[in-house]
């Protein structure tokens, strides 16, 4: 795990107590990239180019760093700016030096507009430090009150370490139960006292006290456009965000024979659109053993006319260098590699599915043997699963993490429709609901309650008041009027047509649980409505789920050395993803269209007009074999599990779900195996945060005070 920490110290004050004394404080093994009293360092398996400084002073040109370097000797003033850029940041030297000189006049936002995935840190004189999280989430900004100032950094675990923070069971309960509901979740973490920074704001510390602001409004961002200039922009945002990792991929040969760059050649048109984009750009040169061969002996002399050198054979330009397209078979025959027709720079590799690539597939064994991520999150029980296919890969490897959530319509983005007085274009998606259920349930619900169940909600969520939204699904919560996720198609969007929408673990939690939960929607309900429409608003925290999700992913399953890349979740191609209309996202197989139309503006017109609608694998069946295979380790994992010790689980359901998913004759719908997925995920993490050595993160930190012991 990579993260970057620091502090930011506050006036003293007599109430401080003795043992918050900074001094000796470091986290372990970490790069400083600078000094004082306010320091910031790097941690973990950072790249060199992965670590960018830009000093300004006053009466000389920036300077910009590319690496760790030794801290700067020289003694800020007011007058000194630095500013930190960690990640993959596409900016050039001159591009970061003129963004720090702008920054000095306060403007921020300009500081998020280049391409890649990175955390930016802008220090101003000695007193004051700004911390710029992402768009999406995927690159997360943590604070807690230390030592009367702030501390600060890009993991909550390594905070929760620093100042001993104990668990927040309630924020535990409202993951559980409300995963996209800001209004449940609020800004807190799995940590007690430790605060997360939402996405698209900005972190401002001055004199130690934390501020929060936001640098890019949902609300009163540009209005979307037409279609055609919309995908134009699209495709110019995706193009460069996949362009910049190809060609600053590092030149160095992996010693395990991994290939430079590899891509997820899965069954979507996500992944497949991000491994033809990537094949079409060149990557840069690496040092091969015929070329070495070839510098070695250079200097030989041939010995024909005195003083005369040899001179190489005349050698054949290099083929492309091959991209690793990696499958795992789910489906006889794969079809992975149909999405990417004609495509030579790709060595598609089929992964065999087998118990060990299973979901589920070493939890059951030793729930302590596999790594303890920042936060919990369903990835852990298909890690074993993830990091077989990230090790077929390249030392870096894209994916298409974030594309359904960043492109498509939610289904609450109808009521928005309605809203703006659109309610014309409800036409499409409705029908093609109707037809997908008349194909399932019938004639009848297909052609009439299908329809008149969609428009009845899309209308009600376009009327009702947020306060009334939040009072009535806590009310639900407190009665357990959960949904299961079962019915029809029409019957799970009409579901979504709300304000807030219990998760699929909701129904086998405890009483006491979704009490606590229901109390943190009614004390939201007091406070402002959000500005922007309902659709918009459940969309955007969609896509901070699926952030956190991949986050959660590149903990659990990154190899060493390797770096996971999501394209989509990059600040300028969501930027680029609120330009198209909602009724172009609501169209059915908006997405599939729209990539189909990105890559046609990027060169490829060769692919069909069907591209991408073929049929998908069943993406249930490995969930049910590998709950199958382990049902024993499951049960004695829930024997005495750590959710039911935090009054969190209806202890005898939870055992009945596990039961009846071991049981191929028991239907389980994707919701039910989805909210499985995260109650096993939690009950793993938190034991291994219980068998975690306290300070692990920090060398320096006073010796903890144990009660004395009562008779």
């Amino acid at each position: 795990m990579r993260w970057l920490t620091g502090w930011c110290t506050g006036a003293p004050s007599a109430e401080t107590p003795a043992h918050d004394v900074r001094g000796g404080v470091e986290p372990i093994a970490a790069r400083p990239l600078w000094t004082g009293p306010d320091p910031l360092w790097a941690v973990g398996d950072w790249r060199p180019a992965e670590i960018r400084l830009v000093t300004l002073r006053p009466g000389t040109p920036a300077v910009v760093s590319t690496g760790p370097t030794a801290p700067d000797r020289i003694e800020d003033t007011p007058a000194t700016s630095r500013l930190a850029v960690l990640g993959h940041c596409g900016a050039t030297d001159a591009e970061l030096a003129a963004g720090l000189a702008a920054a000095r006049g306060g403007a921020v936002r300009h500081l998020t507009t280049w391409p890649g995935s990175y955390t930016v840190v802008l220090r101003s004189g000695t007193r004051s430090t700004l911390l710029l999280t992402d768009l999406a989430g995927a690159q997360p900004v943590f604070h807690t009150p230390w030592a009367g100032g702030t501390a600060y950094a890009t993991a909550a675990l390594p905070l929760a370490d620093l100042v001993g923070a104990p668990l927040d069971t309630g924020h535990l309960a409202a993951r559980l139960a409300c995963p996209e509901s800001p209004e449940a979740l609020g800004a807190g973490t799995p940590y007690l006292g430790v605060q997360r920074v939402p996405p698209g704001h900005v972190l401002g510390i001055r004199g130690g006290r934390p501020y929060l602001s936001g640098y890019d409004d949902p609300a009163g961002a540009e209005q979307p456009r037409d279609e055609a200039p919309a995908v134009r922009e699209l495709t110019r945002a995706l193009l460069e965000s996949v362009r910049s990792r190809v060609r600053t991929t590092p030149p160095v040969l992996d010693p395990a024979g991994r290939a430079r760059l590899g891509v997820d050649l899965s069954y979507g048109t996500a992944s497949a659109t991000v491994a033809l984009l990537a094949a079409a750009v060149p990557l840069p040169p690496a040092p091969t053993a015929a070329a070495t061969a070839r510098t070695a002996t250079a200097g030989a002399r041939s010995g024909a006319v005195k003083g005369s050198w040899a001179r190489a054979a005349a050698q054949e330009p290099a083929a492309p260098e091959q991209l690793a397209a990696v499958t795992l078979g789910e489906s006889e025959p794969p079809v992975g590699l149909a999405l990417a027709p004609d495509t030579p720079r790709l060595r598609h590799t089929v992964l065999d599915p087998g118990p060990d690539t299973l979901p589920y597939a070493g939890p059951g064994t030793d729930p302590q043997t596999g790594r303890l991520t920042d936060e919990p999150g369903p990835e852990l029980v298909a890690a074993a699963r993830a990091e077989a296919r990230f090790g077929a890969g390249g030392t870096d490897h894209l994916t298409g993490y974030g594309a359904r959530q960043v492109l498509d319509g939610h289904p609450a983005r109808l009521a928005d429709l309605i809203r703006a007085g659109r309610s014309r274009e409800l036409l499409p998606p409705v029908v093609a609901l109707a037809g997908v259920d008349r194909a399932a349930a019938g004639v009848l619900t297909g052609t009439l309650r299908t329809p008149l169940t969609v428009l009845r909600a899309a209308h009600r969520l376009s009327r009702v008041r947020y306060a009334e939204a939040l009072d009535e699904a806590a009310a639900k919560l407190t009665a357990r009027h959960v949904p299961d996720g079962g019915g029809t198609a029409g019957a799970r969007s009409a579901v979504d047509l709300a304000w807030c929408v219990p998760g699929p673990a909701a129904r086998w939690l405890s009483d006491e649980a979704l009490s606590s939960v229901a109390l943190r929607l009614r004390l939201a309900a007091r406070k402002p409505a959000p500005e922007e429409h309902p659709g918009a608003h459940r969309a955007r925290h969609a896509l901070y789920r699926q952030a956190r999700s991949f986050r959660t992913l590149v903990h659990a399953a990154e190899q060493p050395g390797q770096r996971l890349h999501a394209p989509f979740l990059d600040n300028q191609v969501v930027r680029a993803a609120r330009l198209l209309p909602d009724d172009v996202r609501l169209q059915p197989g908006a997405r599939h269209a729209l990539l189909h139309a990105v890559l046609t503006g990027a060169g490829r017109t060769d692919l069909p007009r069907d591209w991408g609608r073929g049929p998908r694998p069943d993406r249930t069946a490995p969930t049910r074999a590998g709950l199958r295979l382990a049902a024993d380790g499951l049960a004695e994992l829930f024997d005495a599990p750590l959710l039911a010790e935090a009054g969190l689980i209806d202890l005898p359901a939870v055992r009945a779900g596990l039961a009846h998913s071991a049981d191929p004759a028991t239907p389980l719908s994707p919701a039910a195996l989805a909210g499985l997925a995260d109650l096993v995920s939690t009950e793993l993490w938190l034991r291994r945060l219980r068998a975690r050595r306290h300070g692990a993160c920090w060398t320096g930190l006073p010796t903890p005070r144990l009660p004395a012991l009562t008779p």
